[in-house]
């Protein structure tokens, strides 16, 4: 039996021949693929070869060395105190009354003597007169009783009287000089009361504002009870006290057991930058505090125009030695590492090493080396930052001047170091 003819399902044809099909297409695209990654390949290495296998390194630093600055310093130690007046008074008066005139302005310097308040006068004016009075009638009365004793002192014979009555008229002789004296005292009490009516300056300096104004009833009995009206600071010369240690005090009895004068100090105030005002020890305590192991001291410093006032705080030096050779580098190229001080230097092969150092004292900008630095040595001066320990640099010529730090630089303070003073 004939079968009927079919035409073959066109989707069931593409299905037969898919496997074949795929792999064929996965083969071309892997090898298409390789290729491309070649060529990419191929053309990076021509890149490479062009610009370099990698970037250069950078230039060394450059940083600016100089060898420290050699000198002979002054050392001094440095102590902070306050000023204080060499003599303080407060003006009270010495009799009573009522306040009718002030004879200065608040804040004066005044010259000991000088009128400073008037006490109503007018009572002590009455009482001196008063006591004048009687002065004149003892004397009066004395000039009688001598006058009697000497008509008769001389009678003999019948014109003679008893000795009784003699003697009577020689004790009334001495009675009435006793009351002349008792008078002239009475005199000079009144005069003093008088006197006083004005007070004045005791002492030169300057003085406080009044406590008084006038048309007020003060007291003046003499004692703490006196009405207080104002009180004077003694300013030329004028005080600085300030506790030093132990052995500052076993120094100034060496030197005045040697004959040597007394230690000169220097003071700077806090809104100077140098030490302009100098004086001289003149006193230490009479025993050290046994708490702090100090011992208070004074120094004397002349003050005519009476600039520095009491109570001012300044920083005193005072040399505790002579002149000395020193090492000095700026200030600003000692630093910090941790606990200790560091200044960076440059060896002959171009790498940068940490010298720990030992401060000394300050010489305006320069800071004095104790230890640590040769003066072979090449400092650091600029370009910390980039000057590390172990880094490679390349140096320029720097120069240590006395007078100011390198311009890039910042100063390092450290309390803790005295000062000194480069020799002349």
């Amino acid at each position: 039996m004939n079968q009927p003819f079919q035409i073959p399902d066109a989707m069931a044809f593409e299905d037969s021949r898919a496997p074949a099909t795929t792999a064929r297409n996965r083969q071309l695209a892997w090898l298409a693929g390789s290729a491309a990654l070649a060529v990419v390949a191929l053309g990076g290495w021509h890149f490479v070869g062009q610009h370099g296998a990698a970037p250069a390194a950078p230039p060394p630093a450059v940083v600016a060395v100089a060898q420290p600055l050699q000198r002979q310093v002054t050392q001094w130690d440095d102590y902070v105190g306050r000023f204080a007046p060499s003599r303080t008074v407060e003006v009270r008066p010495r009799v009573s009354g009522a306040i009718v005139a002030i004879h200065f302005r608040d804040g004066d310097i005044v010259k000991q003597g000088q009128p400073l308040f008037t006490v109503d006068p007018r009572p002590y004016a009455a009482a001196l007169a008063e006591a004048q009075a009687d002065l004149a009638s003892a004397r009066s009365a004395q000039m009688l009783a001598e006058a009697d004793y000497g008509r008769v002192k001389g009678l003999t014979g019948d014109e003679a009287i008893s000795g009784g009555e003699i003697d009577a008229l020689r004790a009334k002789v001495r009675a009435t000089a006793a009351g002349v004296a008792a008078a002239q005292a009475r005199v000079r009490a009144r005069a003093l009361d008088m006197e006083f009516t004005v007070v004045r300056a005791p002492v030169s300096g300057r003085i406080s504002d009044r406590r008084i104004d006038p048309g007020n009833l003060v007291t003046g009995d003499g004692g703490a009870g006196s009405t207080l009206l104002t009180t004077i600071n003694a300013v030329d010369p004028i005080y600085f006290d300030f506790d030093a240690s132990e052995a500052l005090y076993l120094k100034a009895q060496r030197d005045r057991a040697a004959g040597h004068p007394p230690a000169d100090v220097d003071v700077q105030l806090q809104d100077e930058s140098g030490y302009r005002w100098h004086g001289h020890l003149d006193f230490t305590d009479n025993g050290l505090d046994p708490r702090s192991g100090t011992i208070r001291v004074r120094a004397t410093f002349a003050n005519p125009k009476g600039f520095l006032t009491p109570g001012m705080f300044g920083n005193l030096r005072m040399t505790s030695g002579g002149m000395a050779p020193a090492l000095l580098v700026p200030d600003a190229a000692v630093m910090s590492d941790q606990a200790r001080k560091i200044v960076m230097v440059v060896g002959r092969d171009g790498m940068v090493a940490a010298k720990p150092v030992v401060l000394g004292p300050l010489v305006g900008s320069l800071r004095v080396i104790r230890s640590g630095l040769a003066p072979s040595d090449a400092v650091v001066l600029s370009n910390a930052m980039a000057a590390m320990p172990g880094a490679k640099v390349k140096v320029r010529p720097g120069q240590i001047t006395q007078d100011a730090p390198p311009a890039d630089a910042a100063p390092i303070a450290d309390p803790t170091a005295a000062q000194a003073t480069i020799g002349r």
